[in-house]
């Protein structure tokens, strides 16, 4: 009797046969979910498969490599699955503990670098920093900067000091445990001494929770992305931003599409001026900052 024939697969033959069944299951982005969880069975990066197209995958190999697809097709974000996502061209861990930074975000850091652009030795606070993407790329594309990044949990937090640690600016990013709504949120820092308050808080009203897709509502933590409201974080902010910023120091934050005017009025009620909006690449409101008046 004959024996049944395995299938040989080279690298890019698997890509374009699980981007192929990807898309017929409705996966978003197919083809980069592909890369990256062979990227990752492979232990190399998504560039370097071009490099090697035509290397064999083998069974241990595809056995893994179909194990993170099964994961993919129940829900679960490529990034959690990979534990990687780039921002600002940088590579991040990422896990549930965190939210998956997007690239919208990267928006928010361009600008909060371009206004201490002319600045030397300016301490920043970071407000939920999750993964710590923010505070860690402002440090290395800055080295004058010195960051507080703060985050209510104690799990987020462990994910963003391994990040500090792998980019070497655990030396320039401090971490605090600390909650925004809390009474003594501003007690362990020093009143006017910051030059920047950068914050992409939770900004998602409830009712909108399970209009979300179900990979954000079933792996991403939701104390990371909704308030009854979604505006309750900006309010509590604005009023400590008051007491930590130096005068014309500058509050930035990303905000929901809808919710730029709120946001603007609840700064302008707090005692910021300049208050400006700039728009997402999709032409959303994406980013309101404002100056505190001296």
């Amino acid at each position: 009797m004959l024996m049944e024939q395995v299938r040989e697969w080279q690298v890019v033959d698997l890509l374009k046969t699980t981007e192929e069944f990807f898309s017929s299951k409705g996966v978003d982005e197919a083809r980069i979910g592909a890369e990256l969880l062979l990227s990752q069975v492979l232990g190399l990066k998504r560039i370097e498969l071009y490099l090697n197209y035509q290397r064999p995958v083998y069974p241990d190999e595809l056995e893994r490599f179909r194990g993170l697809c099964r994961q993919r097709l129940e829900g679960r974000p490529v990034q959690y699955i990979a534990g990687e996502q780039f921002f600002y061209g940088l590579q991040f861990h990422v896990d549930e503990r965190v939210l998956i930074p997007r690239p919208e975000t990267e928006l928010l850091v361009e600008h909060a670098l371009s206004v201490l652009e002319n600045t030397e030795n300016s301490l920043v606070m970071d407000i939920g920093t999750g993964s710590g993407c923010i505070g860690i790329t402002m440090a290395l594309r800055n080295s004058s900067l010195v960051v507080d990044a703060l985050d209510c949990s104690a799990d987020a937090l462990a994910v963003a000091q391994s990040n500090a640690e792998a980019h070497q600016v655990q030396d320039r990013v401090r971490f605090h445990e600390a909650d925004m709504f809390s009474d003594s949120f501003t007690a362990p820092f020093a009143s006017g001494s910051y030059s920047l308050i950068v914050s992409n808080p939770p900004y998602i009203p409830d009712a909108e929770w399970d209009l979300l897709q179900r990979e954000v509502r079933e792996y991403e933590p939701r104390i990371a992305l909704t308030t009854p409201t979604g505006l309750e974080s900006y309010r509590a902010i604005a009023g400590h931003a008051g007491e930590l910023l130096k005068p014309g120091g500058v509050l930035c934050f990303e905000v929901h599409a809808d919710g730029a005017a709120a946001v603007s009025d609840s700064m302008a009620s707090s005692g910021f001026s300049s208050i400006t909006v700039r728009q997402d690449y999709s032409g959303l409101d994406r980013i309101v900052s404002g100056r505190l008046q001296a």
